[in-house]
C-alpha cells in the first residue's frame, strides 16, 4: 500500500500548485463549498494512479486545490462508499494520499438520516462520536507501522479543539448546529422502520453510509478530524416516508449555505496553519 500511496501522491504533486494543509471531503450533493474556493488546480480521480472512481449521483469525482479563507486546501469533490463494491482499503485510500500530500487536519461532511426527534430536515449535526456497524474495517489485515499503530485508540475520534471551534463558529453565525452520535451502515438500501428504532435505541442520533471508515484511517495516522452531517431525511416515528435520491439532494441543497458558511469560517479559524 505504501508504494501505491506514494505513486498516487507523486502524480498529484505534479499537478498541484502548492502543499495543502487542510483536507475537506464533501458528501452527497454538497458541492457548493467549492464556489468559495480560489481554485488553482483540479485533478480528476480517473487520472490518479490507484484511485477509485465515484459512481454515485451527487459525487463529481475531482480533487480541487485552492485557497479557502486564505488557507491552502484540497477538497475531495465526491467520495467512495463500501456499497459501491470497493474494499474498505480502497474506500479510505484517498485519506492516506491526502495525508501524504501534507494535510494537517481533515474536515468531513456527509448526508445522513435524522434519528433524534429534536432534529429537523436540512439541519446540521456535528458528529462527536460514532457507532461502527460496517461489516469490514479498513485496518483489517497486516499493519504497516509506517502508517500507524496496530491498535489505534478511538477515545477521541473527533478532535475536541475542532469541536469547540465549530460550536463557537456556529453560535457566532447563528447556525443551528446539533451535536450527536453517527451510526455507519453499509447500505445501499435505506433502513427499515425496525432498524431505525434499533439504531435510536443503541444511541445513534443520525445514520449514514460513509465517514466512519475515513475517520478510522485518519486516526490511525494521527490526523485530527472534524465531521458534520447534513440531515437529509427524517427517520423517526411519525416522520417516516419513502425517500428518493432527489429528495436527499434537495434537502442537502437547502442546507448547503449553512454548511458552506460553517466550513469557510472554521477554516479561517485555523490560525496554526499558514496562508
Amino acid at each position: 500500500m505504501l508504494q501505491q500511496i506514494q505513486e498516487a501522491s507523486d502524480y498529484i504533486k505534479g499537478k498541484a500548485p502548492f502543499t495543502p494543509r487542510i483536507g475537506i471531503i464533501l458528501g452527497t450533493g454538497l458541492g457548493q463549498l467549492v464556489q468559495k474556493v480560489e481554485i488553482e488546480a483540479a485533478v480528476s480521480y480517473e487520472e490518479i494512479p490507484h484511485f477509485p472512481v465515484s459512481t454515485v449521483e451527487g459525487h463529481s469525482g475531482k480533487l480541487i486545490f485552492g485557497r479557502l479563507s486564505g488557507k491552502p486546501v484540497v477538497i475531495m469533490q465526491g467520495r467512495f462508499h463500501y456499497y459501491e463494491g470497493y474494499t474498505m482499503r480502497q474506500v479510505t485510500f484517498p485519506v492516506r494520499v491526502l495525508k501524504q500530500l501534507g494535510i494537517l487536519k481533515l474536515f468531513i461532511s456527509n448526508a445522513a438520516g435524522a434519528l433524534n426527534p429534536d432534529h429537523r430536515l436540512s439541519e446540521l449535526m456535528l458528529i462527536n462520536d460514532h457507532i461502527d456497524l460496517f461489516p469490514d474495517n479498513p485496518l483489517r489485515g497486516l499493519n504497516d507501522e509506517k502508517l500507524g499503530p496496530r491498535f489505534p485508540d478511538m477515545f477521541e475520534s473527533y478532535d475536541s479543539k475542532l469541536l469547540k471551534q465549530a460550536i463557537y463558529v456556529a453560535d457566532t453565525l447563528k447556525i443551528k448546529l446539533h451535536q450527536g452520535v453517527y451510526a455507519g451502515v453499509s447500505g445501499p438500501n435505506l433502513e427499515t422502520p425496525a432498524e431505525y428504532r434499533y439504531l435510536r435505541t443503541i444511541g445513534a442520533d443520525a445514520v449514514g453510509m460513509s465517514t466512519i471508515p475515513e475517520v478510522i484511517v485518519a486516526r490511525h495516522m494521527k490526523l485530527p478530524v472534524l465531521a458534520v452531517s447534513v440531515l437529509t431525511d427524517l427517520c423517526m416515528p411519525g416522520h417516516l416516508e419513502p425517500v428518493s435520491i432527489e429528495k436527499v439532494l434537495a434537502a442537502a441543497a437547502a442546507a448547503e449555505p449553512n454548511l458552506t458558511q460553517l466550513f469557510t469560517e472554521l477554516v479561517a479559524q485555523q490560525t496554526d496553519i499558514e496562508a
